[in-house]
């Protein structure tokens, strides 16, 4: 996902010289074309988040339209206060990229993982937070985000997520990517998990289980009305992100379904636990231990499913 948003933004710096990327002294491997070809519309803030947004707003309320780059936790947390003050309060064209949401810096340890930053980016007023699901929807939310004025957060992958869509898909912040149809459950999934939702509706399928999958790549603003429509259309939903399940699209999908009358869908939220994770591994290792593995995501939701409508024997 990161080499497809630096070659969208690459070009997009060619077609418009207000694109500035601001980075946290990490990433020359990938920003290196950038650096070299607009070295004045460049700048590598050192290890010091809070000056990189900082500087980051203070070129946007001069008219740029600029992109911080880091480490997940490191691009978010770390300079929180900067992306509140600086940046939403004064609605600063600024584009927060993270990279390696969710366990993608597994063997890193806890302090590498991103497991809160949505909930807390979608609290921010004004801020639009954008999880693309492959390389092809990575492109397109750049585009998307340089288009549209005001903050935003674009968290990507760290590298080698395979594609999901064979075509470019329509592409709107705050609308839903529709990929599979059914009616006996929607899996609404964000970032980096869509593979595993396609792969596990496919299964689901051939066992004569109904999976509409749903990219929600905007966890806000959310799309309350495909939301709405997977409530009231099919017998059960599930939200799947690598994310904690408080606060994320699960929670996001939650507080809409409980302003809902009643009578609609189930909802299962498949995330992270809110705890610390004690064990190291890579992102593949991880992914297995807390159930968001291909094989744990599938077993959650047939037991849901069956729970939800009696489908299973």
């Amino acid at each position: 996902m990161r080499t497809a948003f630096i070659d969208a933004l690459f070009d997009l710096a060619a077609e418009d010289d207000r694109v500035h990327l601001v980075v946290g002294d990490l990433g020359f491997s990938v920003v290196d074309k950038f650096a070299q070809a607009y070295p004045d519309r460049f700048l590598n803030a050192g290890v010091a988040e809070q000056n990189m947004t900082g500087i980051a707003a203070g070129i946007a309320l001069n008219g740029g339209v600029v992109f911080t780059y880091s480490i997940a936790n490191f691009s978010t947390l770390r300079c929180l206060e900067q992306i509140r003050n600086d940046v939403c309060y004064h609605r600063a064209n600024v584009k927060v990229v993270s990279v390696g949401g969710g366990l993608a810096y597994g063997n890193l340890g806890v302090t590498h993982h991103a497991t809160e930053d949505l909930a807390i980016m979608r609290s921010l007023p004004g801020m639009v937070v954008e999880a693309p699901g492959d390389p092809v929807e990575a492109r397109l939310a750049t585009r998307a985000l340089v288009a549209r004025d005001g903050p935003a957060y674009l968290r990507l992958g760290k590298a080698g997520e395979a594609l999901v869509h064979e075509s470019d898909p329509e592409y709107k912040i705050g609308k839903a990517i529709t990929l599979r149809e059914g009616g006996d459950v929607a899996i609404l999934s964000t970032g980096g998990m869509l593979r595993t939702a396609v792969d596990v509706a496919d299964r689901l399928a051939s066992q004569g289980i109904g999976a509409r999958v749903l990219s929600m790549h905007s966890v806000s603003p959310l799309d309350i009305k495909a939301v709405e429509a997977a409530a009231a259309d099919t017998r059960s939903i599930v939200t799947l992100e690598e994310h904690g399940v408080v606060g994320g699209l699960g929670g996001a999908v939650a507080e809409v379904l409980a302003e809902l009358p009643p009578g609609h869908a189930p909802l299962k939220r498949i995330g992270l636990a809110p705890e610390f994770i004690s064990v190291v591994g890579d992102q593949e290792y991880l992914r297995k231990v807390h159930g968001l593995d291909e094989e744990s995501v599938l077993k959650t939701i047939q037991k849901f499913v069956g729970k939800s409508i009696g489908i299973l024997r």
